[in-house]
């Protein structure tokens, strides 16, 4: 993404077909002892999950615990899908170019300094911010009238979007951000999801193709958020669209991109109490409007890993405890993008920032004035924090929707489409981006309270709650656990020399 020039998946390397059957041979007795235990009903799953879910479920654990995991550069080429794009979708690819101005670098250098802990007496930190670069983007939307395996007309990008646009029947505009740890995935791998979003609200969506771990470490990622989002809200010259009113934007995320979408809530909240004007190519923009809403599905908002949940729901979800990925990592194969240099632990952050609030997202303290927020998580690693979360929120005030459904695991909606419960939760989580737009703020028209929903498995019967005990643990615990997990995963003289926990 250092050029303008559209990178879409026809450039990526081909999928290795004969290493993919190399691959799934090895599963073979996976397949067959999940099979057995699940009709014998020896699994805690089984209760929750069906048969070929299952199977699934431990299909993806078995080749995610993998244990001489592929370079980070090979993973970030083998998941990009190849091919043409086909079916009852439009994609337009738009880039923005990038600010002459360090209007959003000055910005987020002071949120980042702002919203970080410290004594009187404690220096800044010595921040190096990275430099601006274009950020592309796709336009999706649905097409109704196309066969599953119509091509995109030959068109050029700006044709296509005028054609999506045609269809599209909601001022609803959700700006997605995809999942993937920070380091995976990319717009093409999300376009079902961001495709389905789009159909069942009747709007569009702008998936974007921010910079990934750890080539481009925290901010580069939050700061192509920032900046789509002011391409949406004040186009530079060549876009495909108009102008679009805050009011008709939602931020929307899975996983690692759910913790952006969050973390691009909480910059904008600081940077409205602190009245800190943000300057857009070459324009001054005294106060940059909050979205309609937030919607996230599975957020990843402790990049630590250190709730209870990350250990003991693993029975659920195919991804792996925090400590067998760690057992793995030294027999990654190493690249040029992995280890890092100089040296850290994460590939997202430096250590010395792991506990920003933009960064492990539920330590922000400050939610008052965000507007609503619809989150859903399973029964997965990371629901100890999503609860966490939610529960600050709501005490915060905010007009949260939360969801949480029994016995799935991360991310279900969007891997297994065809579970009453993943129908269940697309419509929500769309449905929640068309009511917020349409409404005028309106969640669900009395919706000025918070609203606690589990929803059973199977049944996808919905038992109400008013929220109580749904905190995993206090504030000071979590961050104990967290603050120790780092002593354990990062030398201390590191943590003193870049700031480190006495710094955040």
């Amino acid at each position: 993404m250092s050029t303008a020039v559209l990178k879409g998946p026809e450039q990526k390397a081909s999928v290795d077909h004969v290493a993919l059957l190399r691959n799934f041979l090895p599963k073979i007795p996976v397949i067959a002892r999940t099979a057995i235990l699940h009709l014998l009903g020896c699994t805690e799953a089984s209760k929750y999950l069906d048969l070929r879910t299952e199977v699934l479920v431990a299909v993806m654990k078995a080749y995610l615990l993998n244990p001489r995991p592929m370079s980070v550069s090979a993973a970030q080429r083998f998941v990009i899908p190849t091919g043409p794009t086909k079916g009852r979708i439009w994609i337009s690819n738009y880039v923005c170019p990038a600010p002459t101005d360090r209007g959003i670098q000055d910005a987020m250098a002071s949120a980042i300094q702002g919203l970080r802990e410290r004594g009187p007496d404690e220096p800044e930190l010595d921040l190096v911010m990275p430099e601006m670069e274009p950020v592309e983007a796709e336009w999706t939307g649905f097409r109704a009238g196309a066969s599953s395996d119509a091509l995109l007309p030959d068109l050029p990008q700006q044709g296509l979007y005028d054609e999506m646009m045609k269809e599209v029947t909601s001022p609803t505009t959700i700006l997605y951000l995809h999942g993937g740890a920070f380091w995976l995935m990319d717009p093409a791998t999300h376009r079902m999801t961001t495709k389905r979003l789009a159909k069942l609200s009747g709007g569009r969506c702008y998936s974007v193709r921010y910079r990934l771990a750890p080539q481009h470490a925290f901010p580069s990622a939050l700061m192509d958020a920032f900046a789509s989002y002011l391409a949406l809200l004040y186009p530079p010259p060549g876009a495909f669209h108009t102008a679009v009113s805050p009011e008709h934007i939602v931020f929307a995320g899975d996983s690692a991109g759910g913790n952006l979408a969050l973390s691009l809530l909480q910059l904008l909240l600081h940077l409205r109490r602190t009245a800190t004007p943000v300057v857009w190519h070459s324009t001054t923009h005294p106060t940059i409007p909050l979205p309609a809403g937030v919607a996230v599905n599975s957020p990843w908002l402790d990049v630590t890993h250190s709730s209870p949940s990350c250990e003991g729901n693993a029975a659920f979800d195919y991804i792996p405890p925090r400590h067998v990925q760690l057992a793995a990592e030294p027999c990654r194969r190493h690249c040029g993008a992995w280890p890092a240099s100089p040296p850290r632990r994460m590939m997202y952050a430096a250590d010395a920032l792991v506990l920003h609030p933009l960064v492990t997202v539920m330590l922000a303290r400050d939610w008052r004035g965000a507007p609503p927020v619809w989150m859903c998580t399973g029964r997965e690693l990371l629901a100890d924090e999503d609860k966490f979360l939610a529960s600050r929120m709501a005490e915060d005030g905010v007009r949260l929707t939360f969801e949480e459904y029994e016995g799935m695991p991360h991310c279900f909606a969007l891997l297994f489409e065809g579970l009453p419960e993943a129908r269940r939760c697309m419509e929500g989580w769309a449905g929640f981006a068309k009511r917020v737009v349409e409404g005028g703020g309106k969640v669900e028209g009395k919706a000025e309270g918070p609203s606690f929903t589990v929803v059973k498995a199977k049944t996808v019967e919905e038992v109400k709650g008013d929220g109580k005990g749904l905190r995993p643990y206090e504030e000071g615990e979590i961050r104990a656990k967290i603050e120790e997990r780092l002593r354990m995963d990062i030398p201390e003289a590191l943590l003193v020399s870049e700031g480190g926990l006495a710094k955040l």
